[in-house]
């Protein structure tokens, strides 16, 4: 199989439309927003859509201002959703359900964790991933 090197516009388009479709497509994410759990240019992430969206989902969105992230559900208000990578200290990004492309159901072959243990340590996510960093 060939491997090829798209824009993150081309390719998340593309991946949108397929998802729309009912279809589920596989890439390899750009990035460290996610680390320790996805490695941007080395692990691959298959993604579905599904019809809910659950905290701890790690899901492919659309963000209103045109950019895509694909970042885990850290909180669920009715139709509004905040995501936030694994790998960022803070800052999350706000969408609604309807921003939402596709949620991972693989990561690697194996079915993702929901996070719930990274996500209650986020007062010393800092310091994991500054050892992580230093050790990968």
């Amino acid at each position: 199989m060939e491997n090829r090197i798209l824009p993150n516009e081309v390719l998340l388009e593309e991946v949108g439309a397929l998802l729309a479709e009912g279809r589920e497509v596989t890439f390899t994410p750009k990035g460290n927003s996610m680390l320790p759990f996805i490695r941007g240019g080395r692990d691959s992430v298959t993604l579905k859509k599904l019809d809910t969206v659950e905290v701890g989902d790690i899901v492919l969105v659309r963000l209103p201002d045109s950019r895509y992230v694909l970042h885990r559900a850290f909180r669920l208000s009715g139709e509004k959703l905040e995501v936030m990578g694994d790998g960022n200290l803070s800052g999350t990004e706000s969408c609604t359900l309807a921003d939402v492309m596709g949620t991972a159901v693989k990561v690697n072959g194996r079915k993702p964790s929901r996070g719930r243990l990274w996500r209650w340590l986020k007062p010393v996510r800092r310091y994991l991933l500054g050892i992580y960093r230093r050790l990968i």
